[in-house]
């Protein structure tokens, strides 16, 4: 393979402004502070943590933000070998002036002042896009955002559900839905009322998807109105619900989410096989794992029910990447969506990006979304699957195909931003 095809193919891909289709951005708040801001992040405090860092160091209450980074700084060190410290290091390099290869005790305070003085610019959110090269960024909204205050053409919301459907049983999420929806919640018309309205108002704000968060166990199925009347009106007498009817209520609201995206026309975004909690004693957002006894045949009733509705699909797992091409490759409506959380790292996005890419049709593959919570980590990310994306075109298509290198930039800039546009109706 020649180093030079890659390095040409990596630079004309770094040239394409990008639309990111997921991420956790705050548009109030969407550029880092501080240094805390960013090594707060959780892939560094739960691989610190992991490395032996008390969790108390890092989330004791009261503790300052550059407290925090001094806490962390001394387990860099031990992560050095990972993507995400490589990350890490070119955020400081491109944004801070950062000019070593290493962040270490000796220097990591003149690192966090200097990166202090940069983000207090007024217009650091818009150095950090433009440099970026990033032309809008999706969020995850609560559904019960008022989605005001921001620019919604740029921070493009979506609809986020998992609290509609795995707590709907608590008695505060019920009362968000009544606020933000002005309308009791008496009867299931009522909730499948309330529902639309979410939807209503979403699109309204230029909503381009629903998502949700999956567990392992939860299989999609058609529900009556029927039959969750009675199990409603045990809810709102007050009583709990036994363990099956709780199950029945989540299959009814997921169907109806199901429906309303077919209705207005929506993507609806499964990330799937993430098991809660597993590590219960870890800090926060490292507490979740992945689950191998998923299968996505528990979404077949699902996939056959809703043609008109676009499914694109983010797993955890090697196994579950080939199962997602092979129904991508026999759906119509199924995709394979970026490289999620656990797969997020250089050796299993390049197998999976390249089974992807040799297996389903072009059309198919949502190349990359950042999953970030600070702007910051657009670059340095995005920046990781262009570098594979290059070398794997490169291979595959330039050298093993034959493929001029024109035609191999258009496939990669497909995957990189014209699927996004397609599918999500940017």
């Amino acid at each position: 393979m020649s180093i030079e095809l890659v390095q040409r193919l990596f630079h004309e891909l770094e040239q394409l402004p990008l639309i990111d289709p997921h991420t956790h951005i705050n548009p109030h708040s969407a550029a880092s502070e501080n240094l805390a801001d960013i090594m707060g992040y959780h892939y560094y405090t739960e691989l610190a943590h992991s490395a032996g860092l008390p969790q108390i160091a890092i989330e004791a209450e009261g503790i300052s933000p550059k407290e925090k980074v001094e806490a962390l700084v001394p387990k860099l060190e031990v992560l050095e070998n990972t993507a995400q410290y490589q990350w890490l290091l070119e955020i400081c390099k491109e944004f801070f002036d950062f000019q070593e290869d290493r962040i270490t005790v000796d220097n990591w305070e003149k690192l966090y002042d200097t990166a202090g003085a940069k983000m207090a610019a007024d217009d650091w959110e818009k150095q950090v896009l433009t440099q970026s090269k990033l032309d809008q960024v999706y969020l995850t909204n609560d559904f019960d955002d008022p989605l005001t205050g921001f620019d919604t053409s740029f921070y493009v919301p979506c609809l986020r559900t998992d609290d509609l459907v795995f707590h709907l049983t608590k008695p505060e999420v019920r009362e968000r839905l009544c606020k933000a929806t002005n309308r009791e919640l008496g009867t299931v018309e009522d909730l499948q009322a309330a529902i639309t309205d979410l939807f209503t108002h979403f699109t309204a704000n230029q909503a381009r998807a629903c998502a949700i968060s999956l567990p392992p166990d939860f299989s999609p199925a058609q529900v009556s109105a029927n039959s969750v009347t009675s199990i409603w009106s045990r809810l709102n007498s007050g009583k709990s619900l036994p363990a099956d009817d709780d199950v029945t209520l989540s299959q009814f609201v997921f169907w109806e989410l199901a429906q309303n995206c077919a209705q207005f026309k929506l993507p609806f975004d499964l990330m799937i096989g993430v098991n809660r909690k597993v590590y219960e004693a870890g800090v926060f957002q490292g507490q979740d794992l992945y689950d191998k006894r998923t299968s996505l045949i528990q979404y077949k009733e699902l996939f056959n029910s809703f043609p008109s509705v676009t499914f694109p699909i983010s797993v955890l797992t090697h196994t579950s990447n080939q199962e997602l091409a092979s129904y991508a490759w026999i759906f119509p409506n199924v995709v394979a969506n970026g490289h999620w959380w656990y797969s997020n790292t250089p050796a299993y996005i390049e197998h999976d990006c390249r089974s992807r890419l040799t297996a389903i049709p072009q059309s198919k593959y949502v190349g990359y979304y950042s999953d970030m919570y600070k702007l910051e980590f657009a670059l340095p990310k995005f920046r990781m699957y262009r570098r594979i994306l290059a070398k794997v075109l490169a291979e595959e298509f330039v050298i093993g195909c034959r493929w001029s290198e024109q035609r191999a930039l258009e496939l990669g800039k497909r995957i990189l931003r014209g699927n996004v546009e397609e599918i999500f109706g940017t």
